[in-house]
């Protein structure tokens, strides 16, 4: 099989979309849909997200210093297009995709009640990085929704549904083609 060379970009894919909510000073709220967004610290959970400064979103994250970050899923695919596409100066979201919100409990920024998963962050750092800035948060709550939860109390988030991006699309995640650990575990 023969490469070809691309000029440097990102090809990192595929990627969780996700809907941030946030809120400014004044307590007007706002929904951004976020694909650079992930994982970067375990203890303390953190995590990051990158947005444009230019966004309507921007402003109201340095201002407070808070979001969440609420999971998507097959169901919320049309939401989430919506908000990644349509400005928060032009439009209400919640109202003109009936999001609901719901109060957090650590920070401003209401969390999505059909999200499966809220995530409540408090900005840590501020990484200015070219077209993008680098919010570097702590994780000071999540909420899952209990539909999803087992007799056992383990959480199954494949059963919501989840969705990724990758390279301007949309996809459901598919068959479970192993667990984690499952190359390396000895049959019995």
């Amino acid at each position: 099989m023969a490469k070809i060379s691309f000029k440097p970009g990102n090809m990192l894919y595929p990627l969780p979309a996700v809907l941030v909510s946030v809120a400014d000073s004044k307590g007007n709220t706002n929904i951004i849909t976020v694909a650079w967004a992930g994982t970067v610290c375990t203890n303390p959970p953190m995590l990051g997200i990158s947005v444009r400064p230019n966004r309507f979103s921007h402003h109201m994250i340095e201002e407070t210093g808070e979001f969440v970050v609420n999971l998507t899923t097959k169901e919320l695919a049309y939401a989430t297009d919506y908000c990644g596409v349509k400005s928060g100066r032009d439009v209400n979201k919640w109202k003109e995709m009936k999001l609901t919100p719901v109060a957090s409990d650590m920070v401003k920024p209401p969390c999505i009640a059909e999200s499966p998963v809220n995530i409540e962050c408090k900005v840590a750092e501020i990484r200015k990085l070219g077209s993008h800035d680098l919010f570097l948060a702590n994780v000071v709550a999540v909420h899952v929704d209990d539909a999803y939860m087992d007799e056992n109390g383990a959480f199954h988030l494949s059963q919501a549904d989840p969705i990724v991006y990758c390279h301007g699309e949309y996809f459901d995640l598919g068959e479970k083609l192993g667990r984690f650990g499952y190359s390396v575990k000895k049959s019995t």
